[in-house]
């Protein structure tokens, strides 16, 4: 027994030395990450091996090994544990797992990996609430996809994926069961495709059968539209062609179809895109409509980088009403023209050039406008401007073409061009390097600024046929302000002198006379242009000057809360001349005798685009007076830090004024009308008002007479006669917000459990906001004239039901006419990732209705359900 002992225990301990000995070498093949090389292949224990072939029969003995071939590295870790089965053959990654092959990455917290087969197998793993986590994520390249289970071979480049979600472009592809052919290509049965992030989107494209071919394109056939949960199955989509390149590309654009009363069937914005290059692109789009109208537009962006940017739109379209023949036949062609450019500001610091063109006939306008924006513009105006500015120097320059159009009466206004060269203020006597104050002559100072200027008015459909000559404007001014040292008087009133003078050069004048004769058809008024060179000038005196003054009044009474009133006013008092320049020695008036035989005095230059320079001699005193008045208010804020917390500062009367001039020279009716203006805040409402009197009395036919108002008159009529005044307010009202409101708490806050344990919180506590606004307008000749009032309300509000149903509406209302103008009511519901939206007009010439549920996503801008009544019905 002795003997024995000591030999089990030898025994023993050789047992456990080979067990520590494999326990070791099963760590270490757990614990090291090999990296398998074309040229390696793994080996197992010579012990292990020799164990293996005896467990092996006969017929697995004479296999032939396979050599284990791989066209790149594979890397692989996890962050619980890794385990190579005994052939090393395979292995086995647990929890936050990582396969990399090449550009592939593959995560999941499970992962199989066959060496031999060059296969890989990943899944989720359940948690201790049966949750499945860390469901495979595959990438490769930019292309990115997760699912539930994912079998891939690396060599073939094929597997078999279920419940895969990818992002292709700006879409989503969901699929229960998906084949992957190759490097590129998916095939799925039953797939959805969505531009919905959602993991269960909100709509989707059912698709009977699908092939995706990373970014390039996704191709259906027979699939339908799924919008939360509902199928609609009309209309179904026989097949389907979504384009998936990351980078723009040419391609067809899909008209949209319809009905119009007016116009018929159409097909509309339907066309071909060009991907020029990297620099601008075009497209061309077209609209036919069944009886007879039709249109076409072109639109270009570009863009260079560091230098400028762009685009170019060009529409024009036919519209036809009614069938030749018939009384109610019309034919309206129109055109508009949009570009826009701007230039980077790092391009050139000195030098700019800018576009901004709207320019479009009025035809155009209102028979193609599809949105109210549009069609309620009444006026249009377009600028090019190109400007240089010289470096370390005061002068510059600009030049710029300008237009303006009004579609009330169809007019438009074209300058070209239109040159502007300026000197910025210099100092012609300041001496460089002075010590001391300067003199009083060193603060002379003037600029230059000269206008060339080239300009028509016309109707649209006259200005191409007027003469260059004879029907555009044009002229050159010149302007030199000098101005002079100010000085103060009495200590605190500012005087400011100043002298101005201005010359224009012009091409042509005209002549007038009264025709007795063969001149003209007699007892007619004779005009005529000479075309010749002739200057204008004219020049003037001012001396200008202002001052503050300040009122304070204290509250007594230690109850209120107003505690003093504060009162500025700042008047301004200036004289001006101007000679008298209908003087025969300049030769910028001339006189001709009337059929009464009396003399009449005419401005040769009245036509002039710059003016002329005024008439009769004149020296006014103009003047004018602005008024502020302010509480101050103890505060009601308990919380106050400082002593300049204890008090508000409350605006009573934001800006009362009245301007006028008075003149020195005139014969009569020296004093010119008084401009009121002001505007004050109550309780919120701003309020702004002003009006015009007039201080003279009139005849019986309403002409002015030369005696006051104040001696002809009593009461408040001695201020004057009201000949004009306007009056606007607006208010708004909003609902009040809960502050410091924590998610789930409040007494208008209700919780929301979904079947799928989802918590959603809803606030009844609906935003709104309402707004009116009030106008009113009164203008009187004399006494003897009615009166005109004009009085209109705006309206608009807007009230949320919840966080994705609103509602807006937008009127107008004519207290005169009695009747409701351009009215507007919406209806909007966005989800996520889809819209539904109602816009009436319930009368009127854009009287009409729409109803649409669409995708938010502009990708799929035509997958959308439309019903309208198009305003161009009401003809």
């Amino acid at each position: 027994m002795a003997n024995i002992i000591p030999g089990l225990i030898k025994i023993r301990i050789t047992y456990l030395l080979l067990l520590l000995c494999f326990s070791s070498y099963a760590q270490e093949l757990t614990d090291t990450i090999p990296v398998i090389t074309p040229e390696l292949e793994l080996q197992p224990d010579s012990i292990l091996l020799r164990q293996m072939e005896a467990s092996q029969d006969t017929i697995a003995e004479k296999e032939p090994r396979q050599k284990t071939v791989l066209e790149a590295p594979i890397t692989y870790n996890a962050e619980d544990s890794i385990l190579v089965s005994l052939d090393g053959k395979k292995v086995f990654l647990y929890k936050g797992a990582t396969v990399n092959y090449q550009t592939i990455e593959l995560k999941a917290d499970y992962i199989e990996l066959d060496l031999q087969t060059k296969e890989v197998y990943a899944e989720g793993v359940p948690d201790s609430a049966d949750v499945v986590q860390g469901t495979p994520v595959f990438k490769d390249g930019s292309e990115e996809f997760e699912s539930k289970t994912l079998r891939y071979n690396f060599e073939t480049q094929k597997g078999i994926i279920t419940d895969v979600k990818t992002q292709q472009g700006d879409g989503y592809v969901h699929s229960d069961r998906t084949k992957k052919i190759d490097a590129e290509s998916f095939i799925l049965k039953r797939g959805k495709y969505t531009t919905c992030d959602a993991d269960h989107p909100h709509f989707y494209l059912r698709m009977t059968k699908a092939k995706v071919i990373s970014n390039k394109k996704i191709i259906t056939g027979p699939a339908y539209l799924v919008l939360e949960d509902f199928p609609i199955y009309f209309p179904m989509i026989p097949f389907g062609f979504f384009p998936n390149s990351p980078s723009y590309s040419s391609g067809i654009i899909i008209p949209t179809y319809g009905e119009e009363q007016n116009r018929g069937f159409f097909l509309r914005e339907g066309g071909y895109y060009w991907a020029a290059s990297q620099y601008f692109d075009l497209t061309v789009k077209g609209d036919i409509y069944s009886k007879g109208s039709w249109g076409s537009n072109l639109h270009t962006n570009y863009k260079k980088r560091y230098k400028f940017s762009g685009s170019f739109d060009f529409r024009y379209n036919v519209n036809r009403y009614s069938d030749p023949g018939l009384p109610d036949f019309s034919r309206s062609p129109g055109f508009s023209v949009q570009w826009s450019h701007s230039q980077d500001a790092k391009a050139n610091p000195f030098q700019t050039f800018s576009a901004n063109v709207n320019l479009s006939t009025t035809s155009y306008d209102k028979q193609n406008s599809n949105d109210v924006q549009s069609y309620l513009q009444t006026t249009k105006s377009s600028s090019i401007s190109y400007s240089k500015k010289w470096e370390n120097s005061p002068f510059n320059m600009s030049s710029s073409f300008r237009h303006s159009q009004n579609s009330r009466d169809s007019t438009i206004s074209l300058s070209f061009p239109e040159l502007t060269f300026s000197m910025s203020k210099i100092y012609p006597f300041k001496q460089k390097g002075r010590i001391g104050a300067a003199k009083w002559y060193e603060k002379i100072g003037f600029s230059y600024t000269g206008n060339i200027k080239n300009s028509i008015t016309a109707h649209e459909e006259e200005i191409l046929k007027k003469s260059l000559i004879t029907d555009w404007r044009n002229g050159w001014k010149h302007s030199i302000p000098i101005s002079l040292p100010n000085f103060n008087l009495f200590k605190y009133i500012n005087v400011s002198p100043s002298i101005s003078y201005s010359e224009r050069w012009y091409t042509n004048y005209i002549e007038q006379s009264y025709a007795y004769d063969h001149i003209a058809e007699e007892g007619t008024l004779w005009l005529d242009t000479i075309y010749a060179f002739k200057r204008n000038y004219n020049y003037s005196f001012s001396l200008s000057s202002q001052t503050n003054i300040y009122g304070m009044y204290q509250i007594k009474n230690p109850n209120s809360r107003v505690k003093a009133i504060r009162h500025k006013m700042s008047p301004s008092v200036s004289l001006s001349y101007n000679p008298d320049f209908t003087d025969p020695k300049y030769g910028f008036w001339d006189t001709y005798i009337d059929e009464n035989g009396k003399e009449v005095a005419y401005n040769r230059f009245r036509d002039g685009i710059f003016g002329s320079a005024t008439g009769r001699e004149s020296g006014s005193i103009n003047f004018g007076l602005t008024n502020n008045l302010e509480a101050k208010v103890a505060a009601k804020s308990d919380t106050i830090t400082s002593d300049e917390d204890k008090f508000e500062k409350v605006k009573i009367i934001d800006n009362l004024g009245f301007s006028g001039s008075y003149n020195l020279i005139a014969d009569s009716l020296n004093l010119s009308n008084i401009r009121i203006s002001g505007r004050t805040t109550i309780k919120g409402v701003n309020l702004n008002f002003g009006g015009t009197l007039d201080p003279y009395a009139t005849d019986l036919n309403g002409n002015k007479i030369n005696k006051y108002m104040w001696n002809e008159s009593s009461g408040l009529s001695k201020l004057g006669r009201l000949t004009n005044a306007n009056l606007s307010f607006g208010m708004s009202f909003k609902s009040k917000k809960e502050e410091n409101k924590e998610e789930g708490e409040g007494d208008n806050v209700e919780q929301i459990v979904h079947p799928d344990g989802y918590i959603e919180y809803y606030d009844f506590d609906i935003p709104w906001d309402f707004r009116f606004d009030y106008s009113l307008s009164y203008s009187k000749r004399s006494p003897y004239h009615d009166a005109q009032i004009n009085q209109s309300l705006n309206f608009s509000g807007r009230l949320n039901l919840t966080r994705e149903w609103n509602m807006s509406l937008t009127t107008n209302f004519d207290v005169q006419a009695r009747e409701f103008s351009f009215t507007t009511f919406n209806v909007n519901r966005r989800l996520h990732c889809w819209n539904m939206s109602f816009n009436f007009v319930p009368f009127g010439q854009r009287k009409s209705y729409s109803f649409t549920i669409n995708a938010s996503s502009a990708m799929l801008k035509d997958l959308k359900i439309d019903k309208q009544r198009s305003w161009f019905d009401n003809r």
